[in-house]
């Protein structure tokens, strides 16, 4: 499993969101002066983090994005999976993919599968964007 410039941008996107928190709505522009991704790049994650219900937008002079919840009600593991979807290092330990590998039973390298799967999503799910904040203010 890796994770995209997506992903990892998508994070960004929602931690500068966060920490910039003013009660208003952020200018993507502003975001992306501070994080150094281009408007169009951004443009594409916001889109997807909006429609998956996470952000806030609103058009105009004073729109802008924000989030659409508390910092501490953000999984990390959930905003990574919107945009790169699930972690599952192969198809058949995917509940997403519906595969229900026929061999699995008798599968020698089906545990460890599923255990590495078990792992990474124990660990992204672990953190919220606020548990995210709480460690960077203590560095």
């Amino acid at each position: 499993m890796k994770i995209s410039t997506k992903g990892r941008y998508a994070l960004k996107v929602m931690l500068d969101l966060a920490s910039n928190d003013n009660g208003g709505y952020i200018a993507l522009k502003d975001i992306a002066a501070r994080q150094d991704i281009t408007v169009k790049y951004l443009e594409q994650i916001v889109s997807s983090l909006s429609k998956a219900g996470y952000l806030k937008s609103m058009r105009g002079n004073n729109g802008g994005h924000r989030l659409a919840k508390a910092p501490s009600e953000y999984v990390v593991g959930d905003i990574l999976r919107v945009i790169e979807g699930n972690f599952a290092p192969v198809n058949c330990v995917s509940a997403e993919t519906g595969i229900d590998c026929p061999l699995s039973e008798s599968c020698a390298s089906f545990t460890f599968w599923k255990g590495l799967d078990e792992v990474v999503n124990e660990y992204v799910d672990r953190f919220t964007l606020q548990d995210l904040l709480d460690k960077k203010s203590v560095n």
